[in-house]
């Protein structure tokens, strides 16, 4: 029974790896959102309200942006969004997850940690307030790309490594 526990472990060392590196990416998601609006409440109370944001370069501010939809906003009205969407997340979550469990490489653990990692990040958010927290917030002029998270850059990450391996896949027929 001690060598199936012992050659179980050895064979899904890339699982436990992934899982442990989708964790340590869900803490540094909640760290930053909690920081970053700490940081910006504080600054409000300090300016009566009037700082809403926090320059750090002349195209890059940090903001407190709570988004109710998916990306970019989108689906923000939806009855009952908060349900629907954690519940969407939590069974994408779970797919990869299963993903993870069957990896045979150490890209592709890493890339499925990834967005696993993210999606959890943002799905605490939704379940704890309701929306997802948002606070990175890159602009050129007026134009502001719509401000976003490190669970969506790791998520974005993530799937894009698996499009590339994808390509790289097909073009070349490796199975």
């Amino acid at each position: 029974m001690k060598d199936k526990i012992i050659n179980f472990i050895e064979n899904k060392k890339l699982f436990l790896t992934g899982i442990l590196i989708a964790i340590f990416f869900i803490v540094i998601d909640q760290i930053t959102k909690i920081l970053v609006f700490k940081r910006l409440a504080k600054l409000s109370r300090q300016t009566l309200g009037l700082h809403r944001h926090i320059q750090i370069t002349p195209f890059f501010n940090l903001v407190k942006v709570w988004n109710k939809g998916v990306s970019f906003g989108m689906f923000n009205n939806l009855p009952f969004g908060k349900i629907i969407l954690s519940l969407i997340t939590l069974v994408i979550a779970i797919f990869v997850l299963y993903l993870l469990w069957k990896s045979k490489t150490k890209y592709s653990m890493i890339y499925l940690s990834l967005v696993i990692g993210g999606a959890i990040g943002n799905l605490i958010d939704r379940i704890r307030f309701g929306a997802v927290a948002d606070f990175l917030d890159f602009h050129f002029a007026q134009y502001h790309w719509p401000a976003f998270n490190i669970a969506d850059s790791i998520v974005c990450i993530g799937v894009f490594m698996i499009l590339i391996e994808e390509l790289v896949k097909k073009k070349f027929d490796l199975k």
